[in-house]
């Protein structure tokens, strides 16, 4: 039975997030210790929620990266990368609850964790921004992708009725704005709980794309038809240039690693018992064992059939063989996953506008009120914020989507500046806070290499993303945005 009697804290994030207190029918199953609605989360959505933000469309980016840092130094990168932050998700899923991870006041996003174990204001904010701001500008990149990959269909059909030599350029513009409307519409479902569904369909899509890329590229490989040849030191070019793509290479594999932002909000949708640490950390285990060889299969089996002549996207590379149905195929399943991925990553920087607006306006009926609608047998709830800020949100999104198409340098570059302080410091410094680990210890001196390492190569990262933007600054022209 649930223990119906909750701490005065919580009583009063309880009345902060419109949730009743005292709660109704705990005994009956109907709600959580917390007083919110019974989590049904498993091992295997929690799976899903994790493999849809891991294994995106970066994956197929991976072959250019390998081809950029060569045999070694690639497979070495992409093992230190994956197993790094997958070690650094492991240890967050103890950091839920707070201060025991099996009995102690849970902490619903990253900041409340931080804050938790960590405490402090600076830090606290500072995390805060970095979290929904990377989640945020994500969304950009999605949409950016979408586009792009609409558009490949569409030259794909244009190029088999034309001809391979006809000029078939498209505006990415109505593709953007075709996936904003969709986003808009599936981003009133009301929370994490509302959306495994999608998150399933996104997984299973973004097997779909990969191994499709992967299977081409073995074929190549097979029939000796690669492009170049691969080496162990990467593609030849001069020292500046070569330190340069070296860079952006490796932060082209590191910022695929970046799932550890939503993994609170993942974990919160997991049922109470068994313990949701030991749950979590079983789903990141087998999602992140997943991730390797999805990543490793990629980055390896692509080199290897295009060698120094890899393109920055797999699927490129495959426009003039006969499977070009395949390759269809492969950038509809894109479109499918991102429509799913794109909601896991937004989800969390609605639920905290939404809560600090219930925080600051108690009373409002405008941001409070729930709406009952019924519509034959579907009935549903509306709350009036929620419909207009996050069309807002999807409007906002759109409009800087089709304004700056060299978004994706941007993206970069805030990619790599969160993967340090994000993915891998925060979580040792509050791995280190709750088992009390006592400085200059052996454990003590790992975890600081760990994070100094990952430290240099997220300035690494950087630093090639603002040569890149510096690069595509050059050149940029508002709202010019064909292909």
């Amino acid at each position: 039975m649930v223990n119906t009697v909750l701490d005065h804290q919580t009583q009063i994030e309880l009345c902060e997030s419109g949730s009743e207190y005292p709660p109704r029918n705990v005994e009956d199953g109907e709600v959580d210790d917390d007083g919110k609605s019974k989590r049904t989360g498993t091992v295997w959505t929690a799976c899903a929620h994790i493999i849809t933000t891991s294994i995106g469309a970066g994956v197929l980016s991976l072959a250019w990266a390998m081809s950029q840092l060569g045999w070694v130094a690639g497979i070495c990168t992409m093992l230190f990368c994956t197993l790094a932050a997958l070690y650094a998700a492991t240890l967050l899923a103890d950091c839920y609850r707070f201060p025991d991870p099996v009995t102690g006041k849970r902490n619903y996003s990253y900041m409340e964790a931080v804050k938790a174990y960590l405490g402090g204001t600076i830090l606290y904010k500072l995390c805060g921004w970095m979290v929904y701001l990377n989640l945020a500008t994500i969304g950009v990149g999605f949409t950016i992708t979408t586009a792009k990959s609409m558009v490949a269909i569409q030259k794909s059909h244009c190029h088999r009725k034309n001809g391979g030599d006809a000029p078939c350029m498209f505006s990415n513009i109505p593709h953007v704005v075709a996936f904003g409307i969709v986003e808009i519409l599936l981003s009133q479902l009301p929370n994490f709980h509302k959306i495994s569904w999608l998150s399933k369909l996104a997984a299973i899509t973004s097997f779909g794309y990969a191994f499709i890329g992967i299977g081409l590229s073995l074929s190549k490989i097979i029939t000796a038809g690669h492009g170049g040849k691969p080496t162990v030191a990467g593609v030849d070019l001069s020292s500046s240039e070569k330190i340069w793509r070296m860079f952006v290479a490796a932060g082209d594999i590191a910022f695929a690693c970046s799932y550890a932002l939503v993994l609170f909000d993942i974990q919160d949708t997991l049922k109470s018992s068994p313990p949701e640490n030991k749950v979590m950390k079983k789903a990141v285990s087998i999602g992140g064992l997943v991730m390797i060889i999805v990543f490793l299969m990629c980055g390896s089996l692509g080199y290897a059939a295009f060698g120094d002549k890899t393109p920055e996207n797999l699927l490129a590379g495959f426009g003039d063989d006969m499977a070009f149905w395949l390759v269809d195929m492969a950038n509809v399943f894109i479109v499918l996953h991102i429509v799913g991925a794109y909601q896991v990553l937004c989800q969390p920087v609605f639920r905290i506008v939404e809560l600090l607006a219930r925080r600051r306006w108690k009373r409002s009926k405008f941001i409070n009120r729930e709406t009952p609608i019924r519509i034959g047998k579907m009935s549903f709830n509306i709350n009036m914020f929620r419909l207009l800020w996050r069309t807002a949100y999807g409007v906002v999104v759109t409009i800087v989507a089709i304004a700056l198409p060299f978004f994706s340098d941007m993206l970069a570059l805030l990619g790599a500046i969160g993967y340090w302080p994000l993915i891998i410091y925060i979580p040792l410094e509050m791995h280190i806070e709750q088992k009390k680990i006592g400085k200059l210890t052996i454990r003590w001196f790992g975890l600081r290499l760990l994070s100094f390492l990952c430290l240099l190569l997220s300035l690494a990262a950087a630093s090639g993303a603002i040569h890149g933007l510096y690069k595509s600054l050059n050149t940029y022209k508002l709202f010019q945005y064909k292909e």
